[in-house]
């Protein structure tokens, strides 16, 4: 399995211990998680002595300072190449680990556990792994699957609305590009389904699928030579939009903002149903999440496209819909084109 198995449990600290015995191990976490997850305790249950490097929260943790950081730290302790490295906190803390993984001794076995909607969903499954540059995020980084990505949905219950909800927009990514009864399951959420996310079954659903979705596509492009680029519907304007917040946006915010603009580009381009992108908009706002971006921002995001690594050749590429799930790779957008749609259906005063 190229990705790595992906295990869902409420008895993490067994699974741990299964995968970490005998081996010398270092868990990298953020503050912010150790500050309502008790990490001793959790490797103490695992029976696992293990060293834990605590980064700063967010995208700031995916620097090359902490980077070089956490690696020097490896090199004093002598980590061997049969080690393990535990990623444990949201997707940029997985990333990063998996980066570090990926470069320590050209590559040694690492656990992801994410503790968000946005890691469960997407962030730790799939071995994409990296750190930001001004330049763009993710701009550096490698694919190194995990050994294993364990799911404990009992995490999300420290998990604040915003960032429950920013997550969940990863999920319905998935609804529209491949799964649609993901966005049916959306719909149907209640209040108390959000307010309880540890206990929820509509949750544990939207999840698996997601889950399903993209180790069904991983397994057949791990490194994205083809239909893994469909993972990226929204993320070309949402990760533009990312860098111009300097990261203070949740990457699920901007990927909503990302999504209903590739969704107006698909009504363009592709003669997508207007009802879909309007479904786009009721979905993302029932979460609170925003679907629009400030005036007279385009050339600001497109300067910062034309460095991403979405663009090939100079010309704009975006996922694109035909329908819900079935994604296209649009790389003949004009720029003419996508400011157009931007200025008239995405953006505000």
């Amino acid at each position: 399995m190229p990705h790595g198995e992906v295990i869902f449990t409420r008895t993490i600290e067994e699974v741990i211990a299964k995968l970490a015995f005998g081996r010398k191990v270092v868990t990298i976490s953020s503050n912010e998680v150790a500050s309502h997850v008790n990490l001793d305790g959790l490797l103490k249950a695992a029976a696992v002595s293990s060293e834990v490097i605590h980064l700063p929260d967010g995208e700031a943790q995916k620097s090359f300072d902490n980077f070089e950081r956490v690696l020097k730290r490896l090199g004093e302790v002598n980590f061997p190449r049969d080690g393990l490295i535990i990623g444990v906190g949201g997707g940029a803390t997985t990333d990063l680990a998996g980066f570090v993984a990926a470069c320590w001794m050209r590559g040694v076995g690492w656990i992801a556990i994410p503790t968000t909607m946005a890691g469960m969903v997407d962030a730790a499954i799939g071995g994409k792994t990296g750190i930001n540059m001004a330049a763009g995020k993710n701009l550096v980084g490698a694919f190194h699957a995990p050994v294993a990505t364990l799911i404990d949905q009992r995490f999300l219950e420290s998990l604040s609305s915003r960032d429950l909800a920013a997550g969940l927009a990863e999920a319905i990514k998935c609804g529209f590009i491949a799964d649609t009864e993901i966005l049916d399951l959306a719909e149907g959420m209640t209040d108390s389904d959000l307010a309880n996310p540890s206990d929820s079954a509509s949750l544990s659903e939207i999840i698996k699928k997601s889950v399903a979705v993209k180790e069904g596509i991983v397994s057949r492009d791990f490194r994205e030579g083809g239909e893994r680029a469909f993972l990226n519907y929204g993320h070309t304007l949402g990760h533009a939009i990312e860098v111009a917040e300097d990261f203070q946006m949740r990457h699920g915010e901007a990927v909503a903002i990302g999504m209903v603009f590739a969704a107006e580009l698909s009504v363009e381009v592709n003669g997508l149903d207007p009802k879909i992108v309007d479904r786009h908009r009721y979905l993302l706002r029932r979460l609170n999440l925003p679907t629009s971006y400030k005036a007279g921002s385009f050339d600001r995001l497109l300067q910062i496209m034309e460095r991403d690594k979405k663009v090939k050749d100079g010309k704009l590429r975006f996922v694109t819909l035909q329908a819900p799930g079935e994604p296209v790779l649009s790389s003949e957008i004009s720029v003419d084109t996508a400011r157009r749609v931007f200025n008239q259906r995405v953006a505000i005063a």
